[in-house]
């Protein structure tokens, strides 16, 4: 790299430090319950965006299917909790594995495939996935399962008097996303992946390894939406196959990356700042009426962005063209 692109990715360093310190500061002074159950969920959005980012934004494989990664990441800490007593900090990590390690035997099949064909084996992956827990009944079949409360604890990730504990839980795996995001973007790794997303023959004529770029961009994303997994699973308290596996969560994992700029550090954050607060605005004033009137705001409010700006939300602050200028 040349000395403008490193002064220009300290400068982003600087930044994201200085964003991530304000997002902590932010919930001091709202004493509100709601609000701050609204942050802590779109903290957790942004960190999921951001980690289907890795695989569908750098390196161009579009999945479908990323919540089989968020439901399986919530079954493996809750189990490891429940049934082994493992505290919820350690079964994070566990989840991660175990979702880094399905990701890979999902991509070695799936990964033999591209375009779109590869979207829609990522889907019906998902469904496999969603159908498989909502009859097995080791892990609750349709019941699901509770999450007992046993006390107070950051080893267990449990409070119940107060909100603030999670919002620096979900704005830790906000800062670990991003900056994993940060480090690919300015590696080796980084200008491979984005290699195989504009032209996978042209970075193979080039010695890139385009199979073993797809499966480690894929095994890093499925681990951090299992992390993320995790830490929904305790926060909620509860987890059934329909609210942690349904098809819907890897729409609504991918959306704040695409409508905020696939391919960028900021775009995942800005989709989620933007999306998840109109979509629980909109179903908590709007949502009651039965007449899907905040279904057709929040819908409104996609298509308005995709049209008006097709490269992302990001292109109104000039981020996309620094983006690719670090590419160059």
């Amino acid at each position: 790299m040349d000395n403008d692109i490193l002064r220009r990715r300290r400068r982003e360093l600087i930044t994201g430090v200085i964003v991530l310190a304000a997002l902590a500061m932010l919930p001091l002074p709202i004493a509100d319950v709601y609000t701050r159950n609204l942050l802590i969920i779109t903290l957790l959005y942004a960190g999921l965006a951001q980690a289907w980012n890795i695989l569908g934004g750098y390196c161009g494989q579009i999945s479908l299917g990323h919540a089989i990664y968020f439901g399986v990441g919530c079954y493996v800490s809750t189990l490891l909790y429940v049934r082994l007593g493992i505290p919820v900090a350690f079964g994070l990590f566990a989840a991660g594995a175990v979702c880094g390690a399905l990701a890979l035997l999902v991509g070695w099949p799936c990964f033999r495939l591209s375009g779109h064909y590869y979207a829609v084996a990522t889907v019906v992956v998902g469904e496999i996935g969603y159908l498989l827990f909502l009859n097995w009944d080791f892990v609750g079949a349709a019941t699901g399962i509770y999450v007992p409360f046993k006390g107070e604890s950051w080893l267990a990730l449990q409070f119940r008097t107060q909100k603030l504990p999670y919002h620096y839980a979900m704005l830790a795996f906000v800062a670990a996303t991003w900056i994993a995001a940060w480090v690919i973007e300015g590696s080796r790794w980084g200008f491979s992946w984005r290699a195989v997303r504009d032209d996978a023959v042209a970075a193979r004529s080039l010695g890139v390894r385009v199979f073993a770029s797809k499966m480690a961009a894929a095994a890093i994303s499925g681990f951090f939406t299992g992390v993320g997994g995790a830490l929904f699973a305790q926060y909620v308290g509860y987890i059934d196959p329909d609210s942690v596996l349904a098809g819907t969560f890897s729409i609504l994992i991918a959306l704040p990356a695409v409508l905020g700029g696939v391919g960028t550090l900021w775009g995942p954050l800005i989709g989620a700042v933007v999306l998840i607060p109109v979509s629980e605005l909109s179903r908590s004033y709007l949502g009651g009426s039965g007449r899907g009137v905040d279904l057709m705001i929040y819908g409104g409010l996609i298509v308005l962005v995709a049209l008006a700006r097709p490269q992302g939300l990001v292109s109104l602050l000039g981020l996309r063209r620094r983006a690719h200028e670090n590419a160059a």
